[in-house]
């Protein structure tokens, strides 16, 4: 055996060279197919993983292999070395009803240790956690994600470099029943209870059958594998962007330090950013891991032209040729025993509760016991007869409301008593049945929160159910109103309590007799029925199917009168239910109801009772079994010998055979006889479907069968003979009841029999399962009334039939096997999967330690059309962080060996705070309710979106490329014009535009009109801090002009750094006097000196500025220790403060020799993070003041109110030069006020009853959160806001219409008019391009398709509809500013409604970058530039703005028809993700939907992650719950899946003072791990 394995490892290494030799002979169509994998590997369209197995499927034809090795084999030396030395032990011939040694179900853990094994301990990156969250992880058990998603189109069948793989076919017979593939197992083929890690001899299938292992060798054989494979070094994942070539399989890796214990100024490191630029910054471990390891991709420029047809389509799951298909012949129905007919017996279940009360008085009919296993009571038959009829009398005779009686036969009452009192159950339950009252029985409400409450109630509302009968205690401990009485629960009718302990029911008169009459089809009673969505359903049985059950029962277990049975299970339902409520009393049986407060005190009592009372029959769950398996060390001396049988009411869970096993493995020896366990399998609609016969009765021996999961995922049955891991082995649940008739329907569609090797879904025919949904009509038909068809289409037999929601197949012998319910079905893809199955393989996953065993949820969430695996479990308190994230993922790994299916979400809780079922387990569909609203609170959360998303769009594939001149011809013959648009044209000059120069129209306005207000501060409390006149402005200007000739030189560069007010306006104008270039300067954050200082030295240095002008106290704060730690007190140059300069003027104002001189620098940074200067010209100024002069009809009569920064863009353009160049009077009000005083501005605007007023973002974002709530009270201080006729926002980007319209709405109260809200667009080249203004129509909105924005296209859509994005105008074109759209690529001119680059040429552009800092590609072409094709003369600017043109309906003030112009954002800051051109404020949107915690969000990309930042406005523990939630989104809307998600605390994203985002400074602080985020989680 050791030889195989060494010749297989040389296999290994020679297969990557035998691969390269064949290269030279494969046909030419391979040769492409692997070139194009090559390139789309290149291009990060594709994962290694996805590669690897296309390049592998690909060469298989021509690899050559060696005879009888598993190919899985070639590729993996480790797994195939070790599993071969594995011993083997031969099969002896066995007794059939002994249970067979290789159905051994612990062997599953050892198939999933094998699994886990194939994965060469592939390591994940660790989401990171702050510390308050959760201990901090450590960085050793993190590396690099494996990123893309993979387009895995040939099913999952192939997995793990198996590069063949078809299930075993038969060619033996056309159409192989199902016993031909039982007889395969039944011979010994060697399969384990789950699987098993021997691999098959080379000799093919028939070489001699061995079994089980021995399980000491092989536990110890996986330890020294599993041992191997830890020793070894972390190995950094494949290089995703295929930018390193690799030469074979096992090359070297670089391996990745770890830096734990570095002290952080140790890790400078230099590296680039996405675009190449060198940064030196701190960069976190983790994440220099990750950027060492994923390159950023080459991508081709976003190309113009596109194949259409399939735009944004979903891929399709293409049907796998090799999936198995059944082959067997059709089904037919399969019948039950006769029932037997007695003499003598009872009419009905009330006339046998007669008999026995009257007959046999004192015979026990149930025991109780309380939590310390003493008996507490002993029911009689005699009891329960009184007890019964005293109760019937009272609800019928005693409870009355407006002299009426409150109940009539017929009406339903709910039963709400707790599992520990089955006594008072009975005796109500029975009382309602002697009253022809339809008893409806429910769990005890303990909380108003309770899972799953909100839906019983509306079963009780659906039910008409108005009173509810309890026990004393019980009524106590129910939650109280303030009032005394029972509280009404959430979604509950309101409900009369009665409680019926003896001193509340009245004894009936001598003459009073309950109708005890035969069983009819009225309803006896209702069980409830929770379905896989949480829904509650009523099941009604109707008195003949309660008593044909009953009967049904008796003679399948063999009942006979006064045995003695134990009852562990639920008495309110199913089957406790069954056989200890009805059963019990229709064949005088005693039960001992063991309640479940017991069993988790002392999981053995039911064992000692099943002892002390000799009782023949315990009915259990296998959860019992278990638990009492963990308990029995410590009791010698217990006995099973007297049990007849065990009946296992969850047999059908294909688990409990583990559990079955276990329990025979250890009781044997203490009597009990294998042949004892009956499991049985039952169904809420059908009631018990089947059940194993006790042994004596002429039965077939139990069966077994070993299924091929593979198999099981597309519905067909095939036996496993190849010794897979991935296997499911199920015992059968014996044979259909007496009486019944069962059939296999088809799962989906019209209800076709199924094949005999085809999994279906159960449906029984008898006189004894339920009669419908109560309430329910058309649920009902669909499932109580099912009319099976034959493969002709012709019915079955003309009985109705009712579906059972069990999933399996009748097997030979009659005998039924279950292998799943509907409710825990998963389809994924096409192929279904068991949720209990994927519990159980997360349960082998060993160590168990972290998590509790019986505390794991699985469910499936549909996301982007299909269903998404999610699996939930609680961790121990005691767990660590690093030990939990290894233990999900080898969950991970595990799950997709054994069921290969990709799991989307594994997230752990903490303990005890999953929902939680009435009696143990997780309540499922809760659980799943509260992951999709972000309710769940994970402490742990791994999301794999990358390995089980593959139905997304196929990447935009490239078009040849359309030239310009073919675009204008493709236009003119569509009939479209092409996009142009320009503003009216500058009136003719007026007074005050002979100046060429803006400080000339103040020395006029100063001599013309000395004593006009031009400026109004208001401070925080809304009063005036400080004016100026037209002379004041003048006379300040003159003096600082005074103070820097001399001392300045002409043409110097002077920063002036103040706050917002009019000194800053008088230093610019004196700048201007003494012939030196104004730079505006936001002035440090005496808070923030850290980040807020460099800025304004960065800004200082940038522009040349050979001084500083500033106040005195900003001077000291530039010269204060705070300060010398973020800059060098000395690095600063001259710096004056010009608070108290001397009253003198200069001799002669500076005059520039022409109007194309520099005026000033205007210097901002741009939302993608980079500093840009632009130099306006004297002219430009002038003539921007003009346009705005213009467009907002400003004279000196007139105001405005101004609530922006005035350092850049129009801000600094209204606040320094407008009121000057036009005369009006302009309100300031500094933003910073508005922290302390949020309604200032709208205040001030109320008070002057001012027309047109400007504000920024953030300040609007200010007063719908500061004010939202207090419209009202500002009512009440007689705000008014009707004066407004336009109220424009300044801002550099697309209108944010939530915003705008949200501020219209919450202040239309104070007479703010809708239309007056609008937006003005500037940008880096011209700083005002479009402006609403006070005349010209309304901006208009339109909505357009966000998937073919992507593709660069505009496709209008109605308002509404799936996918419609707003976009609003953004104002008029400003008088004497021409726009036009061009191609980014050809710079050809486009048409109407095409997206494209808007340029823009006008007298008022910039004149070029004066320099710009962190990017040197910004050049000349900005800002002079031509078109390729058409009008080739004109200049244009191109703004880096995506955009377009659209000619509306409406006209224009000069009579035109008017061109709308709509920004739809920064080509910069664009996302280019899978060949698709994504806006971040699109995803960033959607994101911010997701859950109301998120307060912000923005977005951006790091090598081909998408990287999603979220701030989350609440606790920290809602963290987790956002990653599921940002990924579901972002992958339902835009189609993307999401790489990182960070979670941050509000504030974190940094925001710009015009409020928009600075995405790329978010950028740098993420990889320079400077977020202190609360939590980062990795999807890989």
């Amino acid at each position: 055996m050791a030889e195989r394995g060494s010749s297989a490892g040389g296999l290994s290494v020679m297969l990557e060279p035998s691969a390269a030799a064949v290269g030279m002979t494969l046909p030419s169509e391979v040769r492409e197919k692997l070139a194009e994998l090559e390139l789309e590997l290149s291009e990060g369209d594709i994962t290694q993983k996805g590669y690897e197995k296309k390049r592998s499927k690909l060469l298989a034809p021509y690899i050559p292999q060696i005879q009888g090795v598993d190919p899985s084999l070639q590729i993996d030396t480790r797994v195939q070395g070790s599993s071969q030395v594995l011993p083997v032990k031969h099969n002896k011939s066995r007794a059939p009803n002994t249970r067979d040694e290789r159905f051994r179900s612990d062997l599953h853990t050892e198939a999933v240790q094998a699994a886990l094994a194939k994965y060469k301990e592939r390591k994940m990156p660790m989401p990171s956690k702050r510390r308050s969250v959760l201990v901090q992880s450590s960085v050793e058990a993190c590396t690099p994600p494996d990123t893309s998603s993979a387009s895995e189109d040939e099913g999952s069948l192939r997995r793990h470099g198996r590069l063949t793989s078809t299930p075993y076919q038969s060619h033996s017979h056309s159409h192989p029943t199902v016993e031909h593939w039982f007889n395969r197992v039944i011979q010994g083929s060697s399969t384990s209870s789950s699987a098993s890690s021997t691999s098959s001899h080379p000799g093919g299938r028939n070489s001699a059958p061995h079994s089980a292992l021995n399980a000491n060798a092989t536990a110890a054989a996986l330890a020294d594998l599993m041992a191997h494979a830890h020793i070894e070094p972390p190995c950094a994942p494949p290089d995703v962007t295929g930018l390193s070539e690799r030469s074979s399989l096992h090359n070297e890796r670089a391996q990745v330090l770890s830096v734990r214990g570095v002290s952080r100024s140790n890790n400078h490191v230099v590296m680039e950013t996405a675009d190449g630029v060198p940064v030196n910054s701190r960069v976190s471990s983790k994440i220099q891991q990750l950027l060492n390891t994923l390159k950023r991709p080459k991508r081709p420029p976003l190309p113009d032209f596109f194949v259409d047809d399939f735009e944004d389509l979903l891929d399709v799951q293409q049907v796998d040729p090799n999936q198995p298909r059944p082959e067997g012949q059709q089904t037919s129905p399969l019948e039950g025993e006769a029932l037997g007919v007695g003499s003598g017996w009872a009419p009905s279940l009330t006339a046998a509760l007669q008999r026995w009360g009257t007959s046999q008085p004192k015979a026990p009919c149930l025991t109780a016991l309380d939590t310390a296993g003493k008996s507490v009571y002993t029911l009689t038959y005699g009891k329960l007869w009184t007890r019964s009829q005293k109760l019937a009398y009272t609800l019928l005779n005693k409870l009355s409301s407006r002299s009426e009686p409150l109940l009539v036969p017929g009406d339903r009452v709910a039963l709400v008593f707790p599992n520990s009192d089955p006594v008072m159950f009975m005796v109500a339950f029975y009382g309602c049945l002697l009253a022809e009252l339809v008893p409806v029985p429910i769990e005890v409400p303990l909380t108003k929160k309770d899972a799953g409450s909100q839906q019983i109630g509306f079963l009780l509302g659906s039910c008409g159910v108005s009173l509810a009968l309890t026990t004393d205690a019980c009524q106590k401990g129910l939650p109280k109103a303030p009032t005394g009485e029972v509280a009404t629960f959430k979604g509950w009718p309101r409900l009369l309590w009665f409680v019926t302990d003896g001193k509340h029911v009245a004894k009936p008169p001598k003459d009073w007799h309950p109708p005890v009459r035969e069983a009819n089809n009225d309803i006896a009673y209702i069980e409830y029925k929770t379905s896989k969505e949480g829904s509650t359903m009523g099941v009604s049985v109707s008195q003949a199917a309660m008593l044909a059950h009953c009967r049904s029962l008796t003679q399948a277990c063999g009942y006979t009168e006064g045995e003695t049975i134990t009852n562990v299970l639920d008495f309110k339902r199913e089957a406790g239910l069954w056989h200890g409520v009805l059963t019990s009393v229709w064949k005088r049986l005693h039960v001992v109801s063991i309640p479940y407060s017991l069993m988790k005190v002392n999981p053995l009592s039911w064992i000692q009772k099943v002892n002390a009372f000799k009782a023949v029959v315990a009915v259990v769950k296998s959860r019992d079994m278990h638990w009492s398996l963990l308990a029995q060390r410590e009791q010698r001396d217990l006995s099973l010998g007297c049990l007849r049988m065990l009946i296992v009411a969850d047999g059908a869970n294909p688990w409990s055979i583990s559990s079955c096993d276990a329990f025979l493995n250890v009781f044997q020896s203490r009597g009990l006889r294998p042949e004892v366990i009956c499991p049985c399998a039952c169904s809420s609609e059908a009631l018990t479907v089947a059940i194993r016969r006790p042994p004596d009765s002429s039965v077939p021996p139990p069966g077994k069968a070993v299924l091929s999961m593979s198999s099981l995922s597309y519905s067909v049955i095939r036996v496993d003979t190849e010794e897979k891991l991935s296997v499911l082995t199920v015992q059968d649940v014996g044979q259909v009841l007496p009486g019944a008739l069962v059939c296999v329907v088809r799962l989906e569609g019209t209800a076709f029999l199924c094949q005999t090797d085809e999994v279906g879904e159960i449906c029984v025919s008898s006189g004894a399962s339920g009669v419908a949904y109560y309430g329910l009509p058309g649920m009902t038909k669909n499932v109580f009334e099912t009319v099976p068809l034959s493969s002709s289409g012709v019915p079955v037999c003309d009985r109705a039939f009712t579906r059972t929601s069990l999933l399996g197949f009748v097997g030979p012998d009659g005998l039924v096997f279950v292998v799943g319910k509907m409710d825990g079905l998963m389809v994924v893809s096409g192929r279904r999967h068991n949720a209990d199955d994927v519990v159980a393989t997360a349960l082998a996953v060993e160590p168990m330690k972290f998590v509790y065993r019986g505390r794991i949820a699985v469910f499936s969430v549909s996301v982007l059309h299909d269903e998404r695996i999610v699996v939930v479990a609680e961790q121990r308190p005691d767990a660590s962080e690093e030990d939990s994230f290894q233990w999900m993922s080898r969950v991970l790994q595990a799950i997709d060996s054994i069921h290969q299916v990709g799991v989307y979400c594994l997230a752990l809780v903490p303990a005890n705070t999953l929902p939680k079922a009435p009696l143990g387990g997780i309540h499922i569909s809760e659980t799943k309710q509260r992951f999709l609203e972000g309710a769940l609170h994970p402490c742990n959360v791994l999301m794999c979106p990358h390995t089980c998303v593959t139905n997304l769009p196929k990447p935009r594939q490239k078009q040849p490329e359309v030239g310009p001149a073919s675009m204008i011809v493709g236009n003119l013959v569509s009939g479209k014009r092409i996009a142009q648009a320009c503003g009216r044209d500058v009136g003719l000059m007026e007074d005050n535009e002979q100046f060429l120069y803006i400080q000339d129209v103040l020395q006029w306005r100063a001599q013309a009109t000395p004593d006009h207000p031009l400026f109004v501060v208001l401070n925080s409390k809304g009063t005036v801090s400080s004016t100026a006149s037209c002379l004041q402005l003048h006379k300040k200007a003159e003096r600082v002009a005074a103070a820097l000739t001399g001392r300045l030189n002409t043409g110097d560069h002077v920063a002036l750094v103040y706050p917002p007010g009019v000194e800053l306006i008088a230093t610019f104008y004196g700048c201007l006097y003494a012939g030196c270039v104004p730079v505006t300067v936001r002035p440090p954050h005496p808070q923030n000196l850290a980040t807020t200082l460099p800025t304004v030295k960065m800004i200082v240095e940038v522009s040349k500025s050979v001084c500083i002008l500033t106040t005195q106290a900003i001077m000291k704060l530039l010269k204060s220790k705070e300060a010398a730690a973020a800059v060098e007190v000395k690095s600063w140059p001259l710096v004056m403060d010009t608070d108290d300069l001397p009253r003198k003027k200069s001799a002669q104002m500076y005059k520039p020799p022409t109007p194309e001189m520099l005026a000033y620098l205007d210097f901002s940074v741009s939302t993608t993070g980079i500093l840009a200067g632009v130099k306006m010209s004297h002219s430009a100024t002038s003539a921007l003041c003009r346009s705005v002069k213009l467009q907002c009809e400003l004279y000196p009569s007139r105001q405005i109110a101004l609530c922006l920064d005035p350092y850049c863009g129009l801000g600094l353009a209204l606040w320094c030069l407008c009121s000057v160049y036009a005369g009006h009077q302009s309100i300031l009000v500094p933003p910073l006020e508005l922290e302390t005083n949020p309604s200032l501005w709208l205040c001030a605007v109320s008070q002057y009853k001012v027309r047109v007023t400007f504000c920024s973002y953030s300040v609007m974002e200010m007063c719908t959160k500061g004010l939202g709530a207090q419209t009202e009270a500002l009512k009440m201080r007689s705000v008014n806001l009707s004066c407004v006729r336009t109220c424009m926002v300044v801002a550099e980007e697309r209108p944010r219409i939530a915003l705008t319209q949200s501020f219209s709405k919450i202040f239309k109260d104070l007479g703010l008019s809708p239309r007056a809200v609008s937006t003005t667009f500037g940008c880096r080249v011209n700083l005002a391009i479009c402006l609403q203004g006070t005349s010209g129509p309304d901006p208009t909105t339109v909505y357009v398709d966000m998937r073919a924005l992507r593709h660069d296209r505009v496709r209008l859509v109605e308002k509404g509809s799936p996918h419609s994005l707003p976009l609003m105008e953004s104002g008029k074109i400003l008088p004497g500013v021409k726009v036009i759209i061009a191609n980014t690529e050809t710079k050809g001119p486009l048409g109407d409604s095409h997206l494209g680059e808007v340029w823009v040429s006008s007298p008022h552009n910039a004149s070029g970058y004066y320099t710009v800092y962190g990017e040197e590609a910004l050049h000349a072409d900005h800002f002079n530039t031509k078109l390729s094709f058409g009008d080739t003369q004109t200049v244009w600017a191109r703004t880096g703005y995506l955009g377009f043109l659209r000619r509306t309906e409406l006209t224009d003030a000069n009579g035109e028809r008017h061109d709308a112009l709509y920004v739809v954002g920064s080509v910069d800051e664009t996302l280019e993700l899978r060949g698709m051109r994504y806006h971040p404020i699109d995803i960033e949107t959607s994101v911010i939907r997701a859950h109301r915690s998120i307060a912000e969000c923005a977005v951006f990309t790091w090598t081909n992650l998408l990287v999603v930042v979220v701030e989350l406005e609440g606790s920290e523990q809602q963290a987790l719950d956002l990653v599921a939630l940002v990924t579901n989104v972002v992958l339902e809307e835009h189609y993307l899946i999401v790489g990182v998600v960070v979670v941050v605390d509000p504030g974190v994203i940094p925001i710009n003072s015009r409020g928009e985002k600075q995405r790329m400074h978010l950028r740098d602080g993420f990889l320079a791990d400077q977020l202190d985020p609360i939590y980062v989680a990795y999807n890989m």
